[in-house]
């Protein structure tokens, strides 16, 4: 355990939502899970402040009724940036999670990712859901240039790779997860991950998988909730290989890699510009993506939105 000062986890002067994190040297990804993780290597990172929760819908609500924002979900594609792709695809939608009923291969990320016309941070599920009692989940369906847009407008920004995985850590040196080196503790859930067998069996009490809201779960030893399981998390860092990747199975890939086949060479993985998202979501399941730690990581195109994708904010120190 790293030596924590008494100022860790206090609040910023102008943004009281944040803590303060000691910067400090530490051990970055991990050398017993993915490929991509690989090798662990140490870091410095220096001190900043970080959101104690992912950005929710009713704080991105009050981005967009002042700044009048629209989302890239919410917004054609436009036709010359895909050529070749079919007109009904070239409209306003998100990639949202459909549980198949029953077993399916799980190296077809298409039996349970959907390219859903409406679907939007608003509309989470598609054009007829909304987000009615959700004020305080995480927002979602948030492209990276939505999450840079609502982190200027706050005046701050988004974490780094290294800001995010050490402030996700929360002191604990090379621990598997955020909290220690058990997954259930005592059998308590520690984050909202998959209940069940992944795709198809949910066995979640709450009868459907999804976002919860922010706090639902203790925060790890910097005061900060929800750095893993709920939703994934963008950072600013381009995706590069640590060594090589496997296949991606939640993030980095969807129904919209439709839009880009004809533009784009599809035997190339990165063909796309990705940047890095951290902290896995309420999809990773021990039996298909066990990303609900800090170390993993993920390539997600910046062209693409999903059901379990938002951010949260830094303030480098002395901002």
């Amino acid at each position: 355990m790293r030596q924590a000062t008494t100022d860790v986890g206090a609040a910023h002067p102008a943004h009281p939502e944040m803590a303060w994190i000691p910067g400090g040297t530490f051990l970055m990804g991990s050398d017993r899970h993915y490929r991509e993780e690989a090798p662990a290597h140490p870091v410095s990172v220096n001190a900043l402040w970080i959101d104690r929760y992912a950005v929710t819908n009713d704080e991105f609500a009050r981005f967009v009724a002042v700044t009048g924002h629209v989302t890239l979900a919410e917004r054609p594609p436009r036709p010359e940036q895909y050529p070749g792709a079919k007109p009904e695809m070239l409209v306003p939608a998100s990639v949202v999670f459909r549980k198949p009923k029953q077993r399916v291969d799980l190296r077809n990320i298409y039996n349970w990712w959907t390219y859903v016309p409406g679907a939007d941070w608003r509309h989470p599920r598609g054009a007829e859901s909304s987000i009615a009692g959700m004020g305080d989940h995480p927002v979602v369906h948030i492209a990276f240039e939505d999450a840079e847009a609502y982190a200027a407008w706050a005046g701050k920004s988004l974490p780094t790779e290294a800001e995010w995985e050490f402030a996700a850590r929360g002191g604990l040196e090379g621990a598997e997860f955020a909290w220690g080196n058990e997954l259930h503790p005592g059998g308590r859930w520690m984050a909202n991950t998959w209940h069940g067998e992944f795709p198809h069996e949910n066995l979640s009490p709450r009868g459907r998988a999804g976002t919860v809201a922010v706090g639902s779960y203790r925060p790890n030893g910097y005061g900060l909730f929800d750095m893993i399981g709920n939703c994934w998390e963008w950072t600013v860092d381009w995706y590069r290989e640590h060594s090589a990747a496997i296949e991606d199975c939640c993030g980095s890939a969807g129904p919209q890699d439709a839009l880009r086949a004809a533009s784009h060479d599809p035997r190339d993985p990165l063909s796309i510009p990705r940047r890095v998202i951290k902290g896995g979501s309420f999809l990773c399941a021990p039996n298909y993506c066990r990303r609900y730690r800090p170390a993993a990581r993920m390539a997600q195109p910046i062209d693409t939105a999903t059901c379990h994708l938002g951010f949260r904010c830094i303030v480098r120190d002395g901002g």
